[in-house]
């Protein structure tokens, strides 16, 4: 098999970066939403290889794939236009399959899948709720009200019962009761609050606030702020390790992923991610993170093992040993990576890939 490292030392060799582990992947594949391309990336995990680029709708930004690892589904965000569409691609036959309209409710951004697979909760920023859409039925069958604006990435407790919205305009966390259906309280936590993930224990909810640079440990038992953690800066996305015991930030303007201690609250290592950013020019952002390669989305699967960190504007994924809290190795997938998922799809029966398909590429475009 075309192993992984080969497919990604040219990149790490160009962007200054140490092949450390033959392992910088594994079995599964990854989705990476593209979004300046309008397109999805599946890569194969364990080759290094693009099996297929699909089409999305326009501004791709965050996708969930099902429990069973069969079906993502993509918020479209839009681009000048606000977007009001989800993307559905089939990952076994690596196709968009459908588009579920979403009506008034424009700006889809955060997405995650509910445990039974049934159906998704997505934020919509244009109308400041979260919805509840039926995945086989192809509708909508939930709405809430955040009461606060521009409400971006959501998270949802391991056994479903709430859902949390982090809300970058009003600078606070919205917390849903979803087995009620009900609205509970809006936590205050900075301004700017961006990225937010629960606890695998599900005692905890952390928020980054991007324009604090700041980390919010929110405490689920009476939904009050007990930590704030400092950070790099602009930190933009949060997850934890699959055994809950680190918690990675990515902080976009310093250009690193800061890598904390869950139970101790200590940051432990900053990660640089010496990466060239592109031309900025015509770029979503710009030049606003100055040579940034601009870490966003990170991904870590079930095993544990790696996080892979979505740079923007170096249109590179970082691959960090969780060992050794290492850079060992890159994958080029679009121009403008952002949101990320994971499906354990060999376990499905995955056959090599389709006629024309094409290898991950090995330098940015």
């Amino acid at each position: 098999m075309w192993s992984c490292t080969k497919a990604i030392s040219a990149v790490v060799s160009a962007a200054g970066l140490v092949l450390t582990s033959s392992d910088a992947c594994a079995q599964g594949t990854l989705v990476v939403l593209n979004k300046a391309e309008a397109s999805a990336s599946i890569i194969d995990r364990d080759s290094g290889k693009e099996i297929a680029r699909v089409e999305t709708g326009a501004g791709p930004h965050e996708v969930a794939i099902s429990p069973d690892g069969r079906m993502a589904v993509v918020a479209d965000y839009g681009q000048r236009s606000p977007g009001s569409t989800l993307s559905l691609i089939d990952l076994m036959t690596r196709k968009r399959v459908d588009t579920i309209e979403l009506g008034n409710n424009t700006r889809p951004h955060g997405i995650v899948f509910t445990p039974d697979g049934k159906k998704v909760v997505v934020t919509t920023e244009g109308s400041r709720r979260l919805l509840v859409v039926d995945i086989e039925g192809r509708e909508m069958v939930g709405s809430f009200g955040t009461k606060a604006n521009v409400s971006h990435m959501v998270a949802i407790s391991p056994n479903a019962s709430h859902a949390f919205v982090a809300n970058i305009g009003s600078g606070t966390c919205t917390v849903i009761n979803l087995d009620r259906g009900e609205y509970v309280t809006a936590v205050r936590t900075g301004e700017g609050a961006e990225g937010v993930a629960v606890h695998p224990d599900a005692t905890e909810v952390w928020v980054t606030n991007r324009a604090a640079d700041t980390v919010s440990v929110i405490e689920t038992r009476t939904f009050t702020v007990t930590d704030t953690l400092t950070c790099g800066s602009f930190p933009i996305r949060v997850q934890f390790t699959p055994d809950g015991s680190k918690a990675l930030v990515s902080c976009a303007r310093s250009g690193e992923v800061a890598v904390f201690d869950a139970k101790t609250k200590k940051q432990i290592k900053r990660i640089k991610m010496d990466l060239k950013a592109m031309d900025p020019d015509g770029r979503l952002f710009g030049d606003q993170f100055g040579d940034s390669p601009v870490p966003i989305g990170i991904l870590i699967p079930p095993d544990g093992k790696h996080a892979y960190v979505a740079n923007a504007q170096a249109d590179v994924v970082a691959v960090i040993d969780l060992e050794s809290l290492k850079v060992v190795g890159a994958i080029v997938a679009g121009q403008e990576p952002d949101g990320m998922a994971w499906s354990n799809l060999e376990l499905l029966g995955l056959e090599a890939p389709h006629e024309g398909a094409t290898d991950a590429k090995t330098e940015p475009s």
